[in-house]
């Protein structure tokens, strides 16, 4: 078997409505679907939920569970906030800019335009509290060749030392000569 594609990814949420709106509003997502029961299909606990989905682009769908009994939302405490993220890609740099200046203007805090060599990116949270990041890519096809070819050292060497592999340095040489906006 070969995966397809993802066919959604679920994350919860504080309240759906609000948060089809937000996505909408500010990352024009459409709504597509909408399924609430008083019962989880797989497990047959009795636990009402709406369940919302939205269009991501390119047959990628995000989904939110609202869940009005379960314990108010949390984090991994363990796992810093930069870590667990939902990226979506972008056309351009400039679409970067000009959803960041949008995003700033509703009063939304927004890390970035981070330069990571290959693509470029923005960070926000969505009322959730889940990390989001807009990515442009930006990487030569040359790079993206070079990378290619030393994946599977990269992941060798990590395995055995647990310390990161230098093989594809090139990728952070200006951050070392300070010359980055990360």
């Amino acid at each position: 078997m070969k995966i397809q594609r993802i066919h959604h990814v679920a994350y919860r949420c504080i309240d759906a409505k609000q948060t089809v709106q937000w996505y909408q509003k500010h990352l024009g997502m459409d709504f597509v679907l909408a399924i609430a029961e008083d019962h989880v299909p797989s497990t047959h606990a009795p636990d009402p939920y709406m369940h919302v989905f939205l269009d991501a682009g390119g047959g990628n769908v995000l989904a939110f569970f609202e869940l009005p009994n379960s314990p108010p939302m949390g984090r991994d405490g363990n796992t810093p906030e930069w870590v667990q993220h939902i990226a979506f890609k972008v056309g351009s740099v400039a679409d970067l800019e000009t959803t960041k200046a949008r995003l700033e203007a509703d009063g939304i805090a927004v890390v970035g335009v981070t330069d990571h060599t290959i693509f470029k990116s923005i960070y926000f949270f969505d009322p959730n509290g889940h990390r989001l990041e807009l990515a442009a890519d930006t990487a030569t096809p040359k790079m993206s060749r070079d990378l290619d070819e030393v994946k599977w050292a990269m992941l060798d060497e990590w395995a055995q030392t647990r310390r990161a592999p230098r093989h594809a340095a090139w990728m952070h040489e200006r951050e070392l000569a300070g010359d980055s906006t990360a």
